[in-house]
């Protein structure tokens, strides 16, 4: 029997600034793909053809605690990749103890920021999503995966899918 690993702590940093104690919750990019059914002569079926990485891009959001003007001194950054934002996590396996650092970079700008409810006497929160143009997910000091859509870029297990497509386009 196993028990699958579990974060048990976690941090983000917003341009190098810890949100230790701030960060209530964070919700990191759904990784998703463009799939298209084709069924040409002779198939019995459709199969999904890979067009890339999926409409709604990746996106981060991110719940803090209380008032935050670092993310909001970023809102309208001009350049796509202009906000770096670092989520740390501690993950454990309650069976075996065996503890794991998991660690997910992206660069991107804020997309929106949704200030919440005031009331006077109650608890504050600001939500942000911010859409990413670059992303990093690193277990143990191994990369997993790596995207960089400015740079077309898209790494899984060490092997960059898109090197040869750059290659054919002359990049």
């Amino acid at each position: 029997m196993a028990l699958p690993k579990k974060l048990k702590h976690l941090n983000l940093f917003n341009d190098a600034n810890s949100y230790l104690g701030v960060a209530k919750t964070l919700t990191l990019p759904k990784l998703s793909r463009k799939m298209e059914a084709y069924r040409g002569g002779g198939m019995d079926g459709p199969v999904k053809v890979d067009l890339g990485f999926g409409d709604d891009g990746l996106q981060l959001e991110f719940t803090l605690g209380g008032w935050d003007l670092i993310a909001v001194r970023q809102f309208g950054a001009v350049r796509a990749d202009g906000v770096p934002l670092r989520f740390a996590g501690s993950v454990q396996r309650d069976d075996t103890g065996d503890i794991s650092a998991v660690e997910v970079t992206v660069r991107g700008r804020h997309e929106e920021i949704d200030f919440g409810e005031a009331t006077p006497g109650e608890d504050t929160e600001h939500k942000i999503t911010t859409t990413c143009s670059y992303y990093k997910l690193t277990v143990d000091g191994e990369v997993i995966v790596e995207i960089d859509l400015l740079n077309f870029v898209f790494i899984v297990d060490g092997e960059d899918l898109l090197a040869k497509h750059r290659q054919n386009i002359g990049l």
